[in-house]
This record gives C-alpha cells, structure tokens and sequence, in this order.
C-alpha cells in the first residue's frame, strides 16, 4: 500500500465544484473512481481564495481562475490515483483545451474544524475564462447547486456536429440574457 492507503503510491486531492459532486450528472465516474480503490472522497471544502464559478453553455459550471474575481466556491474534494485522474482529465477535455487542471488551495471543512489544504481543480481553459466572466456579467455562485444545474445537458444529448469548444466560443459571442 502506498501514501493515502492507495494500492499505487501517492495519491493527488482534486477540488470537484459542479457535475462530478455526489447528485450531480457525472458523479456516476466518481462512484466508478472509488469502486475501483481509485479515488475516496476527503470531505467537503471551500475554495480559500474568491474564485468565480459560472454556468457556460448547456448549464455546464466554470471555475475561472481570476482570483479575487468571485465567491469562496462550495465542492468536495476527492484523493485520486493516477488512473483516476488520467479518467477525469478525459471527461473535463484537457487535451481539447475545454478546462485545465491546475493547483488551488481549499479550506477542509470537518466535525474538526477547518484546514487549509493544496489540491487541484479543472478550471475553464484560460484561452476564454476570462471572456465568460465578462459575458456572465461578472456574477458568479458560491455552490454549484440544483437551481444552478437545472437545464444542464449532458455531452450525450449535446450537438454533436459541432465541438464544445466551438459551443463555448458560440456562448461567449451571445447576448446575455
């Protein structure tokens, strides 16, 4: 057994915010995740610093890393394998530029108290994170919540005759409405 009692060695701490939360569309890979000893869930947490958290298209949810810009942002954190976050990287579209994963420091929420931890999260790819905090007005949430996600599509039942690249990009140059 390696660090974090993983079967591989040392483990990564993932911030998650919007789809991949218990109850939402794509916490079903999380479910695999800690299945298969690839992932456990640490706890609930909060971003330390202000960060904003948009909906883009299809009510897919944000993390713009332009601190200071927004709320501390509400999610749970996740220790993953390796596996794990190769798996997450393809869902969030790392390699297509849709989101990057980068470091950010989250407060640990527990019965304990609070402790402020290094982790990473997906954020929205900088080519046009901040082109959609000034196309969502410059307003943001503090959880990606049911309200937030109602009308949210999944990648499915999206166009597929078009990237989500292209989507973005389409949302971006749209009125706000």
């Amino acid at each position: 057994m390696g660090a974090n009692g993983s079967k591989e060695g040392r483990r990564r701490l993932v911030f998650t915010y919007g789809t991949l939360k218990r109850g939402f569309a794509n916490h079903g890979l999380m479910q695999d995740l800690i299945r298969t000893g690839d992932a456990a869930f640490v706890g609930t947490a909060h971003t330390a610093a202000g960060l904003p958290l948009v909906c883009g298209p299809y009510r897919v949810p944000f993390l713009l890393n332009l601190p200071g810009a927004g709320e501390h942002v509400f999610g749970e954190l996740y220790a993953v394998s390796s596996r794990a976050l190769a798996r997450m990287d393809d869902l969030e579209g790392t390699r297509k530029g849709h989101y990057e994963r980068l470091p950010i420091s989250v407060v640990v929420v527990d019965g304990e108290g609070q402790k402020e931890v290094e982790a990473e999260a997906y954020y929205a790819h900088r080519s046009y994170a901040g082109v959609m905090w000034r196309r969502c007005g410059e307003l943001g949430y503090k959880v990606y919540s049911e309200k937030e996600a109602k009308g949210y599509v999944r990648r499915k039942d999206r166009p597929h005759d078009i990237t989500f690249l292209d989507q973005i990009r389409i949302f971006i140059a749209s009125p706000q409405t």
